[in-house]
């Protein structure tokens, strides 16, 4: 499912690092010599990287890297880089501190609470502590309005279950409260946030479906018929996000490029969150959805270094 391409034979760590070593000397920096590594590394190895470039040279492989690159490019890189936790740390707060609060923003909280394993999320939380002096959870309160408030600290305070159990039973109970609040318009009411926040992802596609048979339509279609203000957009994504993440990351991805111009960070976000879980499958719905490859849509519509890095996490041969 994902299309990071490893070789068979991965060097020693301290090989890369003198090759990344290498890369920056000189009056220009090599950056083909950066993407052949990097590009081709998965977390743990990166990790091993950052690790030993530290050991070798007594000095930070990301401090380096920031000196050396810059633009799209760069910022691609670096986050690449980054430990993944680190890495959504980092883009929660940035999301939370933009003084805009469109679902640009909000989807990058939903993202991380809802489409990665409860261990990622309990990571990330730590891991923002550890950056920012204060909690993921107190951010949010001081930076997102009422009712999506309400609905994303649920998302981000919860410990899934992470084990295939379903209960049919409560499937059934569930969806009836969900129904009801929608119908009624209640979008953030508790039994919404309790359930959407608390059940594994298995008991909650199991009562999505329960949903759909016993009231002829899905729950994303009647969210998304109570209008649209932020707190349904919010919930549209959290649905998505939960019951098919590759439906949301292939539209994230289609958003991005579509129109006069390019939304980088968030194209560059749904790539590098994604090409060591299940971008094979995001590629499959893109092509479903929009009737195109998604690499013809990167290759259209990005450029240079950074086109030649994206496509390297998309698993080409570079």
């Amino acid at each position: 499912m994902a299309t990071l391409r490893v070789p068979d034979v991965v060097p020693p760590p301290s090989e890369d690092c003198e090759r990344l070593k290498e890369a920056f000397k000189g009056w220009g920096t090599d950056e083909k010599a950066i993407i052949w590594v990097l590009g081709h590394r998965n977390a743990s190895q990166r990790k091993k990287i950052r690790e030993t470039y530290q050991q070798l040279f007594n000095e930070s492989l990301i401090d380096q890297l920031q000196s050396e690159l810059s633009g799209d490019f760069g910022k691609a890189v670096i986050l690449w880089t980054y430990d993944p936790p680190k890495r959504d740390a980092r883009l929660a707060n940035e999301a939370l501190k933009s003084r805009k609060k469109s679902i640009t923003q909000l989807q990058v909280i939903v993202e991380i609470a809802c489409a990665n394993t409860p261990h990622h999320l309990m990571a990330v939380r730590q891991a923002y502590c550890s950056l920012f002096d204060c909690s993921l959870e107190e951010d949010i309160v001081s930076n997102v309005p009422l009712p999506v408030r309400k609905v994303l600290l649920g998302l981000v305070s919860s410990y899934r279950y992470d084990k295939e159990l379903v209960d049919m039973s409560v499937a059934n109970v569930e969806a009836a409260k969900l129904h009801d609040a929608i119908e009624k318009k209640r979008l953030d009411h508790d039994d919404v946030v309790w359930i959407l926040s608390t059940r594994n992802i298995f008991q909650l596609k199991a009562t999505f479906e329960c949903y759909q048979q016993k009231y002829e339509s899905t729950i994303y279609q009647d969210i998304n018929s109570c209008g649209s203000d932020i707190l349904v957009s919010v919930l549209r994504i959290v649905i998505w996000c939960i019951d098919s993440p590759e439906k949301h990351f292939a539209e994230v991805i289609r958003a991005s490029i579509v129109g006069f111009g390019t939304d980088e960070d968030s194209l560059t976000r749904a790539i590098i969150a994604r090409a060591e879980i299940d971008m094979m499958k995001i590629r499959a719905e893109y092509l479903n959805a929009n009737k195109t490859s998604l690499d013809d849509a990167v290759i259209g519509d990005t450029s240079g270094y950074y086109l030649d890095f994206l496509m390297t996490l998309l698993g080409a041969r570079m």
